[in-house]
């Protein structure tokens, strides 16, 4: 196939992604506030827990089979390697640059957490509708590349709310830990100064003339270490389990671990897996179908809003605060460059051992793993931890702008690298 017609094919889907991503700017300006941050907010709560659940449950449910689910082994693999190597990628930058300490974590979470979800979701769908896209038929392609998109998307949420969630939560600490050493110090500073004696002070004893001995305490509560090494004891097994998993929940936040899109993942499976359930809900002569047909139809909506929505959160990095050049431009060679190259090296050789499906559209997808801006979801958690949000607006500025070139040229070159 030309490779102007492979360029025409790849660069479409960006350009649709650009004019939507425009027009969400456009209604996020402040003399227009119709994607103010308020409606954002709950338009974004909406795809979170309604649209991008059901449409990864929906497609999920439809094509995955035993068979398919074993073709897809790979895929958790190639996720896991783009956050590894891209963690490695990040360290470099961090060190290279000289990043502040509350800033590391955002730029390793930058560079290891790709756009698994929103950005995939959006483009494999419309490269499918391409006349020059070397991929077939555009329903099965189509079909195919949601069930890839949305397992991508399950695994990249369980992988960021795990990992990276908890490298700016500790990146996070340390500016936390700084600050209560500074005030900590000025606090010491000015109580000193003020308890230091003037001239014709009178000083009286804080205690009375009695001394009182260490002796007449202890003797007086002898029995008190047995009572709490008793109380210790009597603790139950059932209650230690409750207070481990207390505080698993609070160091790894489970509750974002287990996200509405794992939770359509996970449903998903279960329906697309248990013939029984499949019966029911699946196909055009299933007593449940009108389930299926609806979550169809809430999941339709979803492409469109989170196009939206990212156009109008990226105006937060106009407002943002000014971050170092090197940073940004770090990031956007290790993201841009460096891990693509990288994952064309591993996914040609577990291709060439004969690990993967040779399917080109699942070959695209893995090669597109390797490609993306960082995911959205980074932001939300800087908000969690009140550090480095305005700093996370501006790389994210700056990596979506490049992201409509480098995404165009890197599908190009990864169209041509599949084609048979």
């Amino acid at each position: 196939m030309a490779l102007l017609e492979l360029f025409i094919a790849a660069s479409m889907p960006v350009l649709k992604v650009l004019l939507i991503t425009a027009l969400g700017a456009y209604l996020a300006l402040d003399h227009i506030n119709i994607l103010g941050e308020d409606s954002r907010k709950h338009v974004n709560n909406l795809v979170f827990y309604v649209f991008s659940p059901a449409l990864i449950c929906s497609n999920l449910a439809k094509s995955l089979t035993f068979d398919s689910l074993i073709e897809l082994w790979f895929m958790p693999v190639n996720i896991l390697l783009t956050f590894v190597v891209g963690s490695a990628l990040g360290w470099v930058v961090v060190h290279m640059t000289r990043a502040p300490p509350h800033l590391r974590g955002l730029i390793i979470g930058c560079c290891a957490a790709g756009n698994l979800g929103n950005i995939l979701l959006i483009i494999i769908p419309a490269v499918c509708k391409e006349k020059g896209s070397p991929f077939g038929s555009p329903d099965v392609c189509r079909e195919n590349g949601l069930t890839y998109v949305s397992l991508s998307m399950a695994i990249g949420a369980i992988y960021l709310w795990s990992y990276v969630y908890n490298i700016v939560r500790i990146s996070s600490s340390m500016k936390s830990s700084e600050e209560i050493e500074l005030n900590n110090s000025s606090s010491s500073k000015a109580f000193s100064a003020s308890q230091d004696p003037k001239p014709g002070d009178i000083e009286e004893p804080l205690l009375s003339g009695k001394e009182h001995t260490v002796s007449e305490y202890v003797g007086a509560d002898d029995n008190l270490p047995s009572i709490i090494f008793e109380n210790k004891s009597q603790i139950s097994i059932q209650e230690r389990v409750k207070q481990y998993f207390a505080k698993l929940d609070e160091k790894m936040n489970l509750k974002r671990l287990f996200a509405p899109s794992t939770t359509g993942a996970i449903a998903g499976f279960v329906v697309g897996l248990v013939p029984q359930i499949k019966w029911l809900l699946i196909g055009d002569e299933a007593p449940l179908r009108v389930i299926q047909d609806s979550a169809f139809l809430l999941g339709d909506g979803a492409i469109s809003t989170l196009t939206l929505i990212i156009g109008g959160n990226l105006l937060k990095g106009l407002k943002g605060a000014g971050l170092q050049k090197s940073i940004i431009a770090g990031i956007i060679i290790a993201r841009y460059i460096v891990l693509p190259l990288i994952g064309i090296c591993i996914v040609k050789g577990v291709l060439h051992i004969g690990l993967v499906n040779p399917n080109p559209l699942y070959q695209f997808v893995l090669l597109l793993q390797f490609a993306l801006p960082p995911a959205m979801n980074i932001g939300t958690i800087t908000q969690l931890f009140g550090t480095g949000e305005s700093e996370c607006s501006v790389i994210m500025l700056w990596t979506y702008i490049l992201a409509s070139i480098s995404l165009t040229l890197w599908s190009t070159f990864f169209m041509w690298l599949v084609t048979p």
